[in-house]
């Protein structure tokens, strides 16, 4: 059986690294756009159901880049994040969604409440992630689906592999694979759920360029392989010269330096 706490996340400290790069996160986030626009658009476009009270979460919603696309699909939209510091970007965008501060893991939202879920990038920071899935089953309507995004443990494989090379470590976010997804949502009573893994190249010029993406996002070493954040001294100018001669291996003959990321798509359904 799959060790639920595969990812050893303090969530402290995430919401204070996400709150912290708040301010210029969209900035940096042109992957997340990209991934939270194609799992967007696997939702339907008009509201599902003819009263007034239907109903939407978006978890994880960070700087609220997608409440003013979601509002328009439900009468009723939450946005949640464990960030306040999210939050409060979100909040500048004037939306209309009720802003809360919660955890995926113990969602603060009665059994039933929401006709459907979107999620991009979020979940893969849960410790435990059938719980999660568990939870958002649990908020989701009878007849209700839930739409997701997550990474994938191949990504940032040209990262870690660099990194590895200099010290034997990764110094790379883990992230669930693709088998222990499934195992993930099957202990969470998920039947039948629709998956779709898709890699995503990003091109840049130069390994500073990436380092500043991840930082920028503050999603930079959350944690290593034993579970800790890096521990300092390693973004020193030579050791950073050294990881960009290794991260050299990787440049295209088009002069283009990829990062790889592997994204799952997910759609969820509620039994009614």
């Amino acid at each position: 059986m799959m060790d639920e706490r595969f990812q050893l996340v303090d969530k402290a400290q995430l919401a204070r690294r996400f709150g912290a790069a708040a301010r210029h996160y969209d900035a940096h986030a042109h992957f997340q756009q990209e991934v939270g626009q194609a799992l967007l658009e696997l939702m339907p476009s008009r509201l599902v159901g003819t009263d007034l009270t239907v109903s939407g979460l978006d978890l994880g919603c960070g700087t609220g880049f997608f409440l003013p696309q979601l509002v328009n699909r439900c009468h009723q939209l939450v946005g949640l994040d464990l960030a306040p510091g999210m939050l409060a970007q979100a909040a500048l965008r004037g939306s209309g969604a009720r802003l809360l501060c919660g955890d995926a893991e113990q969602l603060p939202f009665a059994n039933n409440t929401f006709d459907w879920v979107f999620s991009s990038l979020a979940l893969q920071w849960c410790e435990r992630p059938a719980h999660a899935f568990g939870e958002l089953l649990r908020v989701v309507k009878p007849g209700g689906q839930i739409f997701f995004s997550t990474l994938l443990d191949e990504s940032l494989w040209q990262l870690r592999t660099a990194w590895q090379q200099l010290d034997g470590r990764a110094h790379v976010n883990r992230f669930l694979s693709l088998p222990q997804l499934e195992q993930a949502l099957a202990a969470a009573g998920v039947s039948a759920p629709e998956l779709r893994c898709i890699t995503w190249d990003l091109a840049y010029q130069a390994l500073p360029q990436l380092l500043r993406d991840l930082k920028g996002i503050g999603a930079n070493q959350i944690n290593d392989n034993q579970g800790n954040a890096t521990p300092a001294g390693l973004s020193g100018r030579a050791r950073l010269q050294q990881l960009a001669q290794a991260y050299e291996a990787f440049r295209q003959p088009d002069g283009r330096l990829l990062a790889s990321y592997r994204v799952c798509l997910g759609q969820l359904s509620k039994p009614c």
